[in-house]
């Protein structure tokens, strides 16, 4: 059983590693600078400048297909990847990216949304979380109603990420309510901003946030239907099941960089004439972080893999993203525990990591639903213990 990288992961993921150091951490303490005297953090204009950057990298459009100019990585080489820019706090992503269900798209969907949102000329979110329907994303409520020609939307999401600054959002709707979300009874449109939909703020104890998208008779034509009709639930879970091996690589690489800076704090921080690396307690923090750490990353990797293989990823990559978001939760908060007082500052970025990941342990499927899901797959035989190994 071989566990060693190939040639080509391990030049890839240095490559990227490089970037990331080179130009997404310079940018850190200007970030952090401006967000203690509550100024805006870094503009799409900046972000967007790091993107075509990276592009002279070689770095555009990880997951998207050569076809459309990007570089259709294996699933785990794009883990590799995620991992490295979760090393920065710098709200950075290569460019060249689009809602993977997005190419379910038709040929003048494709020119209209898909090829725009690859290019960066144009910003999308996608909307199935709603304020009585989280979890359980079958109960979405936001009804469209046929009209002729179109469909009338009429209700509310929320929790959407990137919804104040999308122009147009892939929104899963009711169109059946006798049949049901799950059985074909919602449906996945694309709506442009410019069709009446707008997007109110939330305020978070993040970095930026989210916003609540409100529909009121906002009128869509059919051809904007995005796959077929009634196939708006298994869309929304393919779109879900994406971010549950990405999410804990991300984490990963927090870690990862947060559990590097406590080692380097307990080695150079003196207390009682000694460094408080010399303690048994700081010891055993920094023991369970890097054990949880390795866990994490195995589990991820081998979600990753099951993608690659084509098998069903949904039992893997479940116990990733539910192990990966609680490692990272706890290696934070050790991380914070062993600098003390400054970690608690503004002036590092530990307090910030410590608001963020707390995050990760709900979006994407909260901690119980990928329980529930662990649990189901094993209770129903959907599964064998041990996976692929049994």
């Amino acid at each position: 059983m071989d566990f060693a990288l190939s040639d080509e992961e391990r030049a890839i993921r240095d490559t990227a590693r490089d970037f990331i150091a080179r130009e997404v951490m310079p940018l850190e303490q200007e970030l952090l600078r401006r967000e203690r005297v509550h100024q805006p953090g870094l503009e799409h204009s900046e972000l967007r400048e790091l993107q075509l950057k990276a592009r002279t990298f070689g770095f555009w459009g990880l997951a998207t297909p050569q076809e459309y100019g990007g570089m259709d990585l294996p699933a785990v080489t794009q883990s590799l990847i995620w991992t490295e820019i979760g090393r920065s706090f710098v709200p950075f992503r290569f460019g060249g990216e689009a809602d993977n269900i997005l190419f379910h798209a038709n040929d003048e969907q494709k020119r209209e949304y898909l090829i725009p949102t690859i290019e960066g000329e144009r910003r999308s979110c996608f909307a199935i979380t709603e304020p009585g329907a989280g979890s359980d994303a079958a109960n979405i409520k936001l009804s469209a109603r046929r009209d002729g020609g179109d469909w009338v939307l009429n209700g509310e999401k929320t929790f959407i990420t990137g919804g104040n600054e999308a122009d147009f959002a892939i929104v899963i709707a009711v169109t059946d309510r006798e049949k049901g979300a799950r059985d074909g009874g919602a449906t996945a449109f694309l709506v442009d901003r410019a069709m009446g939909w707008r997007s109110e703020f939330i305020q978070t104890m993040g970095e930026g946030g989210p916003a609540s998208l409100v529909f009121s008779d906002v009128r869509v034509p059919d051809r904007n239907i995005l796959g077929e009709l009634g196939q708006g639930f298994t869309l929304g879970m393919e779109w879900i099941g994406k971010g549950r091996y990405t999410i804990p690589s991300h984490a990963v690489g927090i870690a990862e960089r947060a559990l590097r800076m406590a080692i380097e704090h307990a080695n150079s921080r003196e207390t009682f004439g000694r460094p408080i690396g010399a303690n048994q307690a700081i010891q055993w923090m920094i023991a369970d972080s890097e054990t949880e750490l390795e866990a994490a990353r195995w589990l991820i990797l081998r979600a990753a893999w099951t993608v690659d293989q084509g098998m069903d990823p949904r039992h893997a990559s479940s116990m990733a993203k539910l192990y990966g978001a609680g490692m990272v939760n706890r290696v934070v908060d050790r991380v914070l525990q062993i600098h003390g007082g400054m970690g608690y500052t503004r002036e590092l970025p530990i307090e910030r990591w410590y608001r963020q990941v707390r995050l990760y342990r709900i979006f994407e499927g909260t901690d119980e639903m990928q329980r529930l899901i662990i649990a189901r797959d094993l209770l129903r035989g959907y599964t064998r213990l041990g996976g692929h190994l049994a």
